[in-house]
């Protein structure tokens, strides 16, 4: 049943479709009384909408949130701040396990409380998807995936119980099983609707906008279906999932004009990863990017779900493509029903929501691009945004050798055993893997295509690649197969490894030991090729420094190349059986083959017979046998599931914040540190605090699994806190890792925040611009907290993150315009105080006491980061769950 307001405005209308009547809240009425709205971009008449449809006159949304909305045409950098009720919430393994977690946690602590534990059940759907655990161990041969099925239930046996307790023990809640598909691409082929409608109070069916929040940043995939969706940390899911909204400014649109078509031999890789680099340089930070003009029409669905995908890339909130025919087609090939169908085009078009290449709404600024203009590309080593046309990748690699990683001239060494050796730029990893391109058939196709030709040439890869294909969705199987292109991928080694992240998010698995050991033994600046959306440092594998985005036809060219050193469109990729050159152009396929191909071998049966039982799983999902409860029974010895600390000890009033007197630095970083740098995704060192902790607890070293994995017990994860192997603390000057010191001794982070709380004394965390940029991650703000972080001022902070922060208690405070840790001579030698934190407001300006070593004192001046009404809150209850809680149970 969907909430309604009190419809003020007298919105609510009656559509027809079909001769079945929906209710739902007319744009165009809205725009009689607040002011004409045809003119707003599609995405905010999504949130006009919402604020249309919980109006209720109170508090919580008023007319005037709505006028606010119609008033952006006369001043989009309003700022106003609304409450925004997503229809459902997305979620993946990774990020799920925590979020069931704290929701099991709430549970106890409501039930301590006296209050009602049923309060505690999602009242929206929510869909969990178990992408993220799967490992790339084996590879290369037929049996592949179903080698790494097996390892990813052994790893994750409690983790898959917890999950199945929780699809049995909550309401509206339902677990998508293992090797089924990437979150996103499940949610874009099975889950989204465009159009949602449910019964309202009064049994009448109403019909809005298909709306959804998600734990991993690339919800953004779905804006590709025309459904506004974004990620959010983990807390914020949880409070929406119980009924709270998401509190949010209204964003500035920023309209990115697609005109041409794409040329000859591109593909949607190449012009997503321009999309990027332009985007960061215009900067769109929070903001919202809608797509439009006549080039758009030119796009196929899946090639703008991956432009969509990359949002995080280029650091949006969401890049929206409004509804039209190439919508409903692709519903109607993806196995929607047909009234579904009929309600997305007939709703779309009545609520001026039909998108047209003539349309041009009203934006806060624009640019342009000609899709025609777009040249074959790649992003590397470090970074999504920085695009390197393709001939010129081995230019950059061989300056940054030197520039980056301190090499004068690269360096070959034989590998042990092997009858080859291994040098600087060597792509030992070649992966088609990720939710951004492994489900768009165009660039798959390409990629099988590619290794026909290559194997009818009779090339190989080079043999210290390692390959792996792991598709977005079941279907991608289907095609490859029954177009012939599977075999062909097989013989080159890109056989099926799986059905998920693997290694995008860093489950790349070990590369082959003698590989390993010449990398690490001899300074080998080692390459990866994937295509993926995330090259940041540490996160492929923990071998590989240079890390390229890439098409999946690439990463098989250069899988075949074996090298990033030399230019892939002049020197021959190899010979064929009578020892001519091997072009990339002899390898390359036309538009017209792919297009044969898609036209052959894709049709709507593939999914309906896919997705039939999605939720049923296979045999191994099947065993896994649990029972639904109140409340979950907590295993202590657990190192996969614990309950967190966040709830100990919480009354029904919060406590006062406190002052931040004397803090010490725990960190001082530089620019664009992600939440990988802070909450590492990937393998566990055995010398690591997280990794000495699981060694106390009898956790063999072949057994660590990832940190990713993890998350749902805290002392791993606070342990893994800016545990990232690249991460550069400038405390410690020269050393890479997760270290700092205290009373002068370098030791791990983790090791000095324990001794810092034992001393009494609070820390903060300094850094630059694009701080938190990357994954969606929560934990990145849980374990700041959890290591005793009461502040952390830096020059900018990405969106999710920031929030997050908040979410979890942590101060965020930025510095003015024009001052960094630079200009004011901030080093980890001084404490700061941050006094008044009990009368705080949002957005104003905070003093800042520093003390250097010599005594000596100085003050400067930040921006306080907590930027809404509803947000204070959370911070005063010292979170959002805390608030919550405290909410349901009053």
């Amino acid at each position: 049943m969907t909430q309604v307001g009190k419809d003020t405005l007298g919105t609510r209308s009656t559509l027809d479709v079909n001769g079945k009547e929906f209710a739902y809240y007319s744009l165009s009425k809205a725009g009689e009384k607040l002011g004409d709205v045809s003119k707003l971009p599609f995405s905010l008449k999504v949130l006009l909408e919402n604020m249309l449809r919980f109006e209720d006159g109170g508090h919580t949304v008023s007319t005037d949130d709505a006028q606010a909305i119609a008033d952006w045409l006369k001043n989009p950098a309003t700022g106003k701040e609304i409450q925004y009720r997503p229809a459902r919430v997305l979620l993946q393994d990774f990020t799920g396990v925590p979020c069931v977690v704290d929701l099991a946690a709430m549970r106890d602590a409501i039930s301590a409380l006296g209050g009602d534990t049923a309060k505690i059940n999602p009242q929206v759907p929510v869909n969990l998807v178990i992408d993220h655990s799967v490992m790339v161990d084996e590879f290369g041969h037929p049996k592949a995936m179903e080698a790494n099925m097996e390892l990813e239930y052994a790893r994750n046996a409690e983790r898959y119980d917890f999950l199945k307790w929780g699809s049995k023990s909550f309401e509206n809640f339902t677990a998508v099983p293992p090797g089924t598909g990437i979150c996103h691409q499940v949610n874009l082929e099975y889950i989204g609707k465009g159009v949602w409608s449910s019964n309202g109070p009064d049994g009448a069916a109403v019909a809005y906008p298909d709306t959804c929040v998600g734990t991993d940043s690339h919800t953004t995939m779905i804006n590709g279906l025309g459904v506004l969706g974004w990620g959010v940390g983990g807390i914020e899911a949880e409070a929406a999932m119980l009924g709270q909204p998401i509190s949010m400014l209204i964003p500035e649109v920023v309209g990115f004009k697609l005109t041409g078509k794409m040329a000859e031999g591109i593909t949607a890789t190449d012009l997503v990863l321009t999309c990027v680099q332009m985007l960061r340089e215009v900067g769109v930070v929070g903001r919202f990017v809608e797509f439009y003009g006549p080039g758009v029409s030119q796009l196929s669905l899946a090639d703008r779900a991956t432009i969509a995908n990359m949002a995080p890339e280029y650091g949006a909130t969401c890049g929206f493509f409004g509804i039209d025919d190439k919508t409903l087609e692709y519903m109607r090939l993806t196995g929607r029903d047909e009234e579904t169908i009929a309600l997305v085009e007939a709703y779309s078009r009545e609520q001026g929501m039909w998108f047209t290449p003539e349309n041009e709404p009203v934006f806060t600024k624009t640019l342009e691009l000609d899709v025609g203009s777009v040249v074959p590309s790649l992003a590397g080593p470090k970074r999504p945004q920085d695009k390197v046309a393709l001939p010129e990748v081995d230019e950059l690699f061989n300056s940054d050798l030197k520039s980056i990683y301190s090499k004068d001239a690269p360096a070959r060494v034989g590998v042990d055993g092997k009858d080859h050796d291994i040098g600087d730029g060597d792509v030992v990893i070649a992966a088609i893997t990720s939710c951004t391109n492994t489900s768009n058939p165009d660039v798959l196709i390409a990629a099988g295509l590619v290794a026909k030709k290559a194997v009818e040439k009779g090339l190989t890869p080079k043999p210290w690649v390692k390959t792996s294909l792991a598709p977005g969705s079941q279907v991608v199987t289907d095609y490859l197969t029954k177009s012939g292109l599977q075999d062909y991928l097989n013989q080159i080694g890109f056989d099926l490894v799986g059905y998920g992240c693997t290694t995008c998010i860093g489950n790349s698995g070990p590369l082959a030991p003698p590989i390993s050991k010449a990398i690490n033994g001899n300074d080998i600046v080692a390459a990866s090729v994937l295509s993926g959306n995330r090259n940041f440092e540490g996160r492929v594998s923990p071998d590989v420094r240079a890390n390229f985005l890439a098409s999946p036809p690439l990463v098989v060219a250069y899988a075949l190349k074996g090298t990033v050193t030399e230019d892939l469109t002049t020197t021959p990729i190899g010979q064929d059986q009578d020892g001519n050159d091997v072009m990339l152009a002899d390898l390359w396929p036309t538009n017209a083959e792919v297009h044969e191909h898609r036209a052959a071998n894709i049709d709507r049966d593939m999914f309906v017979t896919r997705y039939a039982d999605v939720y049923k799983g296979d045999e191994h999902w099947q065993a896994v046998k649990v029972e639904a409860s109140d409340t979950y029974g907590w295993n202590p010895g657990s190192t996969y599931v614990a309950s967190p600390p966040f709830f100990e000890g919480m009354g029904m009033t919060p406590e006062t914040v406190t002052d931040i007197v004397d803090a010490k630095p725990l960190a001082v970083l530089g620019d664009s540190v992600t939440t990988d740098h802070i909450s590492p995704a990937g393998s566990i060192k055995e010398d690591s605090p997280a990794g000495e902790y699981l060694k106390s607890h009898q956790v063999a070293k072949a057994d660590f699994n990832s940190y990713g994995s993890r998350r749902g017990n805290h002392e791993v994860m606070m342990r893994g806190t800016f545990a990232n192997i690249r991460i550069k603390n400038e405390m410690v000057p020269g050393v890479e890792g997760g270290y700092t010191t205290y009373k002068g001794e370098q030791m791990a982070i983790y090791d000095a925040a324990m001794k810092h709380r034992d001393d009494g004394t609070p820390l903060v965390v300094i850094a630059g611009k694009e701080y938190g940029t990357g994954s969606s991650r929560d934990w990145a703000a849980k374990g700041t907290i959890l290591l005793g972080v009461r502040a952390v001022i830096v020059e900018s902070f990405e969106r999710i993150h920031r929030s997050n922060l908040v979410g979890m208690g942590v101060l965020p405070l930025q510095f003015h315009e024009g001052q960094t840790r630079e200009t004011l001579g901030l080093t980890g030698e001084h404490t700061f105080s941050i006094r008044g934190l009990a009368d705080l407001t949002p957005g104003q300006d905070v003093e800042v006491e520093a003390t250097g070593p010599d005594g000596s004192t100085s003050t400067f001046t930040v921006k306080c980061r907590i930027d809404t009404a509803n947000e204070m809150d959370y911070y005063r209850n010292g979170g959002i769950l805390q608030y919550v809680i405290r909410k349901l149970a009053a």
